[in-house]
């Protein structure tokens, strides 16, 4: 039973109770009020924060204490090309989340990850604001579009999927579930799309950075170019070992 299912059953529970109590020894309604306000924010928080497992089951983070995974939203996109060269000079494979309609239009870079060794994931097609309002087919629509983007550029079918913004919800969770994905998240994000001081990203990264973690970044964002290889080797210097999220989670990416 996913949380968000016990922690409505325990609200239908209070209310009884509470009613019960209300009757039976005329305890303050205001109880009622107290139990909602709580149960709202758990659903609301259980909505941002993608570690929860409150919705889905995501993947977050590995048990191998000596690995650690590099993740790439939003892609291709202006940086691409160059983050890409860094990740070459430095040998590390990593996971490259795509948007659809990115993918589209740049199909050149779709096809760069993947002879290059990294794995190419599901970002939705739009990543629109809208995206997590919809209905569970229509979200599902946007994975299958993406992912038919994606087989045309590389002849493989995604298998992993990250969602926008990192929010669940149960809509979501039944999209993955028809479309057969693994819903991939993250054990350290690194912020760096509203970062301004690149040496300051870099430091609070390597002072998080444990084994087993998936790190989201942006290959959309300059400052992300700035820190890479500084990240790779910060990350090296203290004995882990990249390694694609995939292979470091033991799932198929692809179909």
């Amino acid at each position: 039973m996913r949380p968000y299912k016990l922690v409505t059953l325990l609200f239908l529970v209070s209310l009884l109770v509470i009613d019960y109590a209300y009757f039976m020894a005329g305890t303050s309604l205001w109880w009622i009020a107290g139990v909602l306000a709580v149960y709202v924010s758990l659903l609301v928080l259980g909505t941002i924060f993608i570690r929860w497992n409150f919705y889905i089951r995501s993947l977050n983070k590995s048990k191998n204490p000596k690995l650690v995974a590099l993740t790439f939203d939003d892609g291709p996109a202006g940086q691409t090309s160059m983050i890409l060269d860094i990740l070459k000079a430095e040998g590390v494979e990593a996971a490259f989340f795509s948007i659809g309609k990115n993918a589209a239009a740049h199909p050149e870079l779709v096809k760069r990850w993947d002879a290059e060794g990294h794995v190419v994931g599901n970002h939705s097609y739009d990543h629109g604001f809208n995206f997590d309002w919809k209905l569970s087919k229509n979200m599902a629509k946007e994975l299958d579009q993406t992912n038919d983007t994606i087989r045309s550029l590389i002849g493989k079918m995604p298998k992993l999927f990250r969602p926008p913004y990192g929010v669940t919800n149960p809509n979501l969770a039944k999209a993955v579930k028809r479309t057969g994905m693994h819903s991939i998240g993250w054990s350290l994000r690194s912020f760096d799309t509203i970062a301004k001081d690149p040496k300051e990203l870099l430091e609070r990264i390597l002072l998080k950075v444990q084994g087993g973690d998936i790190i989201l970044l942006h290959d959309s964002v300059p400052v992300t170019k700035e820190i890479l290889t500084g990240l790779i080797k910060g990350v090296r210097q203290k004995g882990y070992t990249f390694a694609r999220v995939d292979k470091m989670l033991e799932i198929d990416a692809y179909a």
